[in-house]
């Protein structure tokens, strides 16, 4: 065989040998990009026939604290809500998507569950939402900027006007229908993006109102200075609260920070400070999956009698 034909042999076999690997290659599913795959949500974030439902009322809040402000906040009452007991309390910021029974979070839902089998005790959920700028008729403004603006000054402010919010309006609101409990101990927080830095600031300027707080894919990048927390965190005394974080490898990276190394910057000072705190860390992005799908355990550790350890995923 002259040298050219044998040339021309190793050719064909090298042709051959990588139109069969293309081949191959075409038949195999296409790779999964980080963080598209799917959180399922379990048989405790489902509605079932047997399992009694609590009440839901919609209320409307006009504030002298955030003046010249308004919104809309739901109020869940427990199955077995008793009159003569103080009952344990749930704040949630951007309160529809956390009160929607179809939604990612279904916290309604997941209570009833939970509640049914005894694995918690019955607990209200006040349902918040940031709310509407007044016009000079009284008329609400609607205008999308001018929502999400009231809604970052209420939610990224690093200050304890909120807290003030819950205390002299929210709070005593409830409290005139439902028995509410006045133990901080016995108060959760929570929030969602801005809505969990909100929830974090709160439990940390007043841990004398609120000592738990759930945080999913909170703000805690520089929108009006969260990327300060870390810093805080190490160089203050400890502070009698519980936190949950959870985020996801892709969520947000823009103009303010990156929300991944935020959420894991806050997760190393809590644990440097020595909090009692749990952080899970997935590939979900800026969205409920994933928080939603772990929302049945992190409400059973949240809730959990005492403080053992902390943990991060």
């Amino acid at each position: 065989m002259t040298r050219s034909v044998r040339r021309l042999a190793l050719f064909s076999v090298i042709a051959l040998l990588t139109a069969t690997a293309l081949a191959a290659q075409d038949k195999q599913p296409a790779p999964k990009v980080p963080g598209t795959e799917t959180y399922p949500l379990g048989p405790d974030s489902q509605e079932h026939p047997d399992v009694p439902k609590g009440r839901f009322l919609q209320k409307s809040l006009k504030s002298k604290v955030y003046a010249n402000t308004d919104r809309d906040l739901g109020i869940w009452i427990p199955p077995g809500y008793d009159s003569s007991k103080p009952h344990r309390v749930m704040v949630f910021q951007d309160g529809v998507t956390y009160a929607d029974r179809k939604g990612g979070f279904r916290v309604s839902v997941v209570l009833e569950n939970l509640i049914h089998k005894k694995e918690l005790p019955p607990i209200i959920c006040i349902y918040i939402q940031p709310g509407y700028q007044l016009d000079s008729e009284g008329k609400r403004n609607t205008d999308r900027n001018n929502a999400n603006a009231v809604r970052s000054l209420q939610y990224d402010t690093l200050s304890p006007k909120y807290a003030e919010f819950l205390e002299k309006e929210v709070l005593p609101m409830v409290g005139e229908e439902f028995n509410l409990t006045k133990n901080a101990d016995e108060r959760c927080i929570c929030g969602l993006s801005s809505g969990g830095i909100c929830a974090f600031t709160v439990a940390w300027e007043r841990p004398d109102l609120f000592r738990k707080v759930i945080s999913h894919y909170g703000s805690f990048t520089n929108i009006r200075g969260g990327h300060e927390y870390p810093s805080k965190i190490r160089k203050t005394p400890k502070k009698p609260i519980r936190v949950f974080l959870q985020d996801g490898l892709n969520d947000l990276d823009n103009e303010h920070g990156n929300w991944p190394l935020a959420n894991q910057e806050m997760a190393a000072a809590l644990k440097f400070a020595k909090y009692d705190y749990r952080f899970e860390f997935g590939l979900g992005g800026h969205n409920a999956a994933h928080g939603g799908s772990i929302l049945p355990e992190t409400l059973k550790w949240i809730w959990r009698p005492a403080a053992t350890t902390t943990t991060s995923r």
